[in-house]
């Protein structure tokens, strides 16, 4: 979490609250780029780069959260990660290109899956007195 540097407008959030929010958009962002590969294989293009493009804004949601100064390394190689997605998402959609939409939904989905082991890790801490 030290990589990021998500504020609620109200005031701080706890810590869950802002691992459940990284969760739910890398759900959105999984969800879209999925949503754009049926799309491409439909060929309802219209669609497509609709999803593409929601897509593209919550990777840079991601990466403006992103908290250089206390994340360090982390925080640089997902800057270059997101910056690298970014880049194949819109190959994918001007070139209509399925394998770099499917390559890059990959690697979200493993960064994903180690969001989504943070809530256990964090009971198991505050159970053990951390």
């Amino acid at each position: 979490m030290a990589g990021y540097k998500i504020v609620d407008q109200v005031g701080r959030v706890d810590y869950a609250n802002q691992v459940e929010l990284v969760q739910m958009l890398f759900n959105a962002l999984l969800d879209s780029m999925s949503d754009a590969d049926g799309h491409l294989q439909r060929g309802a293009h219209e669609l497509k780069c609709a999803s593409i493009a929601r897509a593209m804004k919550i990777v840079q949601g991601l990466r403006i959260t992103l908290d250089h100064e206390r994340g360090g390394e982390l925080a640089r190689n997902l800057d270059a990660l997101y910056d690298y997605v970014s880049r194949r998402l819109m190959q994918a959609s001007l070139r209509n290109d399925v394998d770099s939409l499917r390559e890059v939904r990959g690697l979200m989905a493993d960064i994903s899956s180690a969001w989504e082991m943070l809530p256990g890790a964090m009971l198991k801490q505050k159970m053990n007195g951390n």
